[in-house]
């Protein structure tokens, strides 16, 4: 709590820290409901698309799409504090380098759990507008995606935390995670077979939130082989590991 205390104590003021959020959160509400009143066949898309129980893994996936903006945030956080040298002085003040990446470890949890509340009250909003059945078992029976979108998050803004770590710079830390993340991994799928590539950060991580429907689009396409949601699950909390070692090892043996 004294780890948290002091990170929150730089994030608050912070007013890019504010702005960014609001873009996320802005944005989720916008694109759900611009897409509920789309009108198909005579029939509203959130009269479907916001039936409970499915609404948790349709807005599980759609919010995957805004993790990497989450992921910006920590590489901003992280990069500003080598501009400003406050991660010296945590070091000079008595912090282990262990004590300052779990810092920021402890900001990422916050961060994947308010974006998990937001999800969760998005979707008792847009349930109780749109869905005809309010029971307690639709409402639980598939709310387990929220976890599976939690676990991502939190993946995402890991490895955005260990590309601060490593180019330190905010600017290059951004483009080189999304370069990763959307060209670089997906560009190695291509060259090696399911059964590997399934493991792999990046597809891994899209495992815990599968889109909606794809049963139905694997019928008329070649399906690829991807991991189910609670084994991504497993694949998520060891690549969050990984990332957390990685970013220590990155600190321990650089200059502040």
């Amino acid at each position: 709590m004294n780890l948290l205390r002091i990170e929150f104590r730089k994030i608050l003021p912070y007013k890019t820290v504010w702005v960014i959020l609001a873009i996320y959160v802005v944005l989720m509400v916008l694109v759900l409901n611009a897409s509920s009143g789309i009108t198909i066949n005579g029939r509203q898309l959130g009269a479907d698309a916001f039936q409970l129980p499915g609404v948790w893994q349709r807005l599980s996936f759609l919010a995957s799409f805004f993790n990497l903006l989450l992921g910006i945030l920590i590489i901003v956080l992280v990069s500003d504090e080598y501009s400003f040298r406050t991660l010296r002085q945590q070091v000079i003040d008595g912090l282990s380098r262990v004590e300052i990446v779990l810092a920021k470890f402890y900001v990422i949890l916050a961060v994947a759990a308010f974006s998990t509340i937001f999800l969760l009250l998005l979707g008792l909003y847009f349930s109780l507008l749109y869905s005809t059945d309010h029971s307690v078992d639709a409402f639980f029976s598939q709310i387990d995606h929220l976890s599976y979108y939690f676990v991502q998050a939190v993946a995402y803004m890991a490895l955005a935390m260990l590309f601060a770590f490593l180019i330190k710079k905010s600017g290059l830390a951004i483009i080189a995670f999304i370069a990763y993340a959307k060209i670089v991994e997906p560009l190695v799928h291509l060259r090696i077979p399911d059964t590997v590539d399934k493991y792999m950060p990046m597809k891994a991580l899209g495992s815990l939130t599968p889109m909606p429907g794809q049963d139905l689009i694997d019928q008329f396409t070649t399906p690829t082989e991807q991991l189910t949601p609670p084994w991504a699950a497993v694949a998520g909390l060891f690549y969050i590991g990984l990332f957390l070692f990685l970013s220590y090892s990155l600190l321990k043996v650089r200059d502040l």
